[in-house]
């Protein structure tokens, strides 16, 4: 799959990136990078407390730097933070350099996912769903804008999905 050699994640948080990520790598034979948990490596720290510190502007400005270093990577998966597609030119860079997939997911299974984790600082409100039901209205489109192809994760679980992507993949490849 030499013209795939980058896969890229996108998608809300709960959606199944790192985890699928991992499996996706795995099975690719490609090294995998989580881009939070490379900027929680480098800088020390959790996400949230970045948030503290440097508010959400100073975190996007982070996770911009972040994805143009590691969206430029061979033979690699990346999966990216829910709202790494807020920055148009992160959108067109991600788009470019790789196969971007949107793993889709519904709001009752994000809440479900997300429920007890405490590293979501933008779920630390007293209405998370009404939280992530702003966000899916403001991200959605921009997932659909960037994405190369959409796989819905509510339903399956994470080897069925990287079952399916390879299908694709393979289906991609065969074609090209």
């Amino acid at each position: 799959m030499s013209n795939l050699d980058r896969i890229v994640l996108i998608g809300p948080m709960g959606a199944g990136k790192s985890s699928i990520g991992r499996q996706l790598a795995r099975a690719l034979g490609y090294a995998f990078c989580d881009s939070d948990k490379e900027l929680e490596r480098r800088t020390g720290v959790d996400i949230p407390v970045i948030f503290d510190i440097e508010g959400e502007e100073g975190f996007r400005r982070r996770e911009k730097a972040m994805i143009d270093e590691l969206s430029r990577n061979d033979r690699c998966v990346l999966a990216t933070g829910g709202g790494a597609i807020l920055d148009a030119d992160t959108r067109h860079r991600l788009r470019d350099r790789g196969l971007v997939i949107y793993l889709e997911t519904s709001i009752a299974e994000q809440l479900r996912r997300t429920r007890r984790d405490r590293n979501r600082p933008l779920l630390q409100t007293e209405d998370p769903e009404a939280r992530l039901r702003d966000l899916m209205e403001q991200r959605r489109p921009l997932y659909l804008e960037t994405a190369h192809l959409t796989v819905n994760t509510d339903q399956a679980g994470v080897q069925q999905v990287v079952r399916e992507i390879m299908r694709t993949l393979e289906e991609r490849n065969s074609t090209q």
